[in-house]
């Protein structure tokens, strides 16, 4: 691991920056509040800043502002309510159902809209043991509900002066873990050349590694493409940010092209140290993407010394050296792949040196952004409908299933509660609220990272109170704990609670001065118990495994690849291609397959009875992953060589992928399948051609004759071959296994 892009990555990472934000907006009204002798106060407006701070997730500006008025409008009514019911155990039981209900159904309506509702049950759980005065139980119901409100205001109001002052930091943050994924997907791929392979381990690491990319590439396109000021290039920043996600998006497709016959390259080259020098040469760019993703996101230059360029050249001399050497007749395709790859290596690294040039925020490179692309296709916008909200009203949604567990697993904890003698009872409530998730293999992890981490966080922060008595001292570990707790909450939730439970001991133990074995006794003993309800709910109370939804994955996956096959292949057929539908259907495509491999991944999570058909289910996963990075080596092809040879020729094949692709499609819907076999006469016309040229080109080998007009139009077409003979090769495939699901009838 290098520590030392680990740690300039984090540093500049925008979960750093949403740590430091959110401590500082959660600590200084009880700070300012404290110094005039309110702390009590203080602490409930830091309570409503804590809680809409957690609503403030990356994206556009706007939405963030909507999610955090939406978040503080709504914790001000459901803190007067709780406040109110509180002290009647039945009537705060039918509120605890309902909330739950309603806030937990609301993540139909997107990401953004499921934080609102996790806050707003953040401040109902802690507002339940709230004590009030009793001869002014309802005046201080609605102070309490107004100080929340006034932190939550306090929070949006810091949260945009950061954004004005810094309007594009949070979109190069962004923008530079988008290429440094995809640095690390190069890097992972070149896993390929290692002599001793093992192809399925890191085909699954490849897989993983394409989730990520993809998921911060949709962050990414969500954070530019929505927000109007950076879209309608009214500044160089603006402009530049939105052709470096362009060409970092071009450049990932160009990575996805490198797919080739592995184990036949091992076997043409194994005597030769061929494959590591390509291998050295992908780490080389891999590297140059981590340097490039690293001065995006801290928003400095990064320079092309021209040393990645020069070993490009060592490469190509070397292969041509090599191959005069060693090229015979036997071994004639192997080297056909080799060139491609280094032309492939080639693209690469032009690229890399167009982002180089990006960095520095130069008019010049950035006045001639095209403007051919329709950016608002890209995005998706979710309504705010109530239809939405009555359609998911049904055990079919998974939204639902889930809003059922959270309220009944929520009521039986608050009873717990109320018959067990543990103090800081609204822990338990707060674990089962936290750990639980629509997915079972998430609620798992999450479990278990909440319970482990809870109690070394505790072995912590005995340590720390052991050792430390000195209260500023205590006090800057405290805000230390927090921006740690804060940083990793989103990415790393183990290490976040076992930063965060100390931090919590600090904060009672400097508030109140109390028994702090007390407290830790009650941490844990809370904790367990919530984290016991949660299991027991996440497995016996209405569970979503992901066998009732995976055929709806696979069918997007494939319906994308479909739609992206049809437009990449309309340019080898003589039609032209809208530059705006390629690219749209490409990122279908890619975000499709990503929610498929993420969605097999999670049951693979769930126990291994409910793991139904997983083997073909892993071979469907496997086939569109490799379809898709065809389809993508096709379309690097279309523009050099498309219409060179173009011809109807090609209409046959692609006509026989499309029909197997779509017998497969209606095979996973439970259609009956038409009896459509892979007809081999239609590739007859092109594969003539390639095989002529073929025979030539050994009798011109055979004669001596290395460079010649043969050998140029032999690599050219049958690179385009190979692709639609990989493709029809494929569709057959993914029929089979179609057929196979079907014939089960338990996908």
């Amino acid at each position: 691991m290098d520590y030392i892009k680990e740690y300039k990555n984090f540093i500049n990472s925008h979960y750093l920056s949403e740590g430091v934000r959110m401590t500082a907006g959660i600590v200084l009204p009880a700070i300012v509040l404290s110094h005039f002798g309110m702390l009590s106060i203080g602490v409930v407006v830091s309570l409503g800043a804590m809680c809409v701070s957690l609503t403030d997730t990356l994206g556009p500006i706007h939405h963030r502002v909507n999610g955090m008025e939406a978040c503080f409008i709504s914790a001000f009514i459901i803190s007067l309510i709780t406040g109110f019911a509180a002290p009647y155990p039945i009537i705060m039981g039918i509120v605890i159902v309902g909330v739950c209900f309603i806030f937990s159904m609301i993540s139909v309506y997107g990401s953004r809209a499921s934080s609102v509702g996790s806050a707003v049950l953040l401040v109902m759980v802690l507002s339940i043991d709230r004590h009030h005065g009793v001869d002014r139980y309802h005046t201080d119901v609605l102070y309490n509900a107004l100080y929340i409100l006034a932190g939550g205001v306090w929070y949006m109001l810091m949260s945009l002066l950061l954004y004005r002052v810094r309007p594009y930091k949070l979109a190069q943050q962004a923008l530079g873990d988008c290429i440094l994924s995809t640095s690390e997907y190069l890097r992972v791929r070149a896993s390929f050349y290692d002599k001793d392979l093992d192809y399925q381990t890191t085909y699954q690491r490849v897989v993983q590694q394409q989730i990520v990319a993809q998921e911060n590439q949709s962050q990414v396109r969500e954070l530019l493409f929505k927000t109007r000021s950076i879209v309608k290039e009214s500044t160089d920043t603006g402009r530049t940010l939105v052709m470096i996600f362009r060409d970092t998006i071009d450049l990932f497709e160009r990575t996805t092209t490198s797919y080739q016959d592995y184990e036949a390259l091992h076997n043409y080259f194994k005597k030769s140290d061929i494959l590591y020098r390509y291998q050295q040469m992908i780490l080389a760019i891999s590297k140059e993407l981590d340097n490039i993703g690293l001065a995006v996101k801290s928003g400095n230059t990064s320079e092309d010394d021209g040393g990645l360029q020069k070993k490009l050249d060592e490469l190509q001399h070397y292969l041509e050296d090599f191959r005069e050497k060693n090229l015979t007749h036997e071994n004639i395709e192997g080297f056909i792949s080799l060139r491609h790859i280094l032309n492939g290596l080639e693209d690469i690294v032009g690229r890399v040196h167009t982002l180089h040039l990006y960095t520095t925020y130069e008019v010049k490179h950035s006045k001639n952004n095209p403007s051919e692309v329709e950016y608002e296709k890209f995005i998706t916008h979710t309504v705010i409908d109530a239809k939405l909200f009555k359609d998911n009203l049904s055990l079919k949604s998974n939204t639902f299933r889930h809003a059922i567990r959270v309220s009944v697993a929520t009521i039986f904890g608050y009873i717990v509660s109320k018959f067990l003698p543990v103090g800081h009872s609204y822990w338990i409530l707060l674990t089962i609220i936290v750990i639980l998730k629509p997915a079972y293999s998430l609620t798992k992890k999450r479990n278990f990272d909440r319970l482990l981490g809870t109690i070394a966080g505790a072995a912590v922060g005995l340590i720390i109170l052991y050792f430390i008595s000195d209260k500023d001292t205590l006090f800057v570990l405290m805000l230390v704990l927090m921006v740690i707790t804060y940083s990793l909450f989103r990415t790393n939730y183990l290490v976040s609670v076992l930063f965060m439970t100390p931090y919590i001991m600090l904060l009672f133990h400097l508030l109140f001065s109390g028994n702090t074995k007390s407290i830790l006794i009650d941490r844990v003993t809370d904790t367990a118990i919530g984290s016991a309800i949660a299991f027991l709910a996440n497995f016996f109370l209405v569970p979503a495994w992901e066998k009732g939804q995976i055929k709806n994955y696979m069918l997007a996956a494939l319906q994308a690849n479909i739609n992206y096959f049809k437009n990449v292949s309309t340019a080898f057929t003589g039609s032209a291609a809208n530059i705006t539908e390629y690219k749209l259907t490409r990122k279908n495509a890619f975000v499709s397959l990503a929610n498929l491999s993420d969605a097999f991944s999670r049951m693979l999570s769930e126990p291994k009875n409910k793991q139904v058909n997983a083997k073909l289910v892993y071979q469907f996963v496997t086939f569109n992953h490799m379809l898709t990075s065809h389809i993508a080596t096709l379309a690097y092809y279309s523009e050099p060589l498309a219409k060179k040879y173009s011809s109807t020729d090609f209409m046959n094949i692609v006509n026989n992928a499309l029909q197997q692709f779509e017998e497969a499609a209606s095979l996973l819907m439970g259609k009956p399948a038409n009896d459509i076999n892979n007809n081999e006469e239609r590739n007859n016309l092109i594969d003539k051609k390639v095989n002529a040229l073929m025979e030539k080109r050994k009798a011109e080998l055979q004669q001596g004759a290395i460079e010649t007009e043969t050998r140029k139009t032999l690599s050219e077409l049958k690179s385009i071959a190979d692709q639609f003979n990989f493709i029809t090769k494929i569709s057959v495939d993914i029929k089979k296994v179609s057929g196979q699901l079907a014939a089960n009838d338990t996908v």
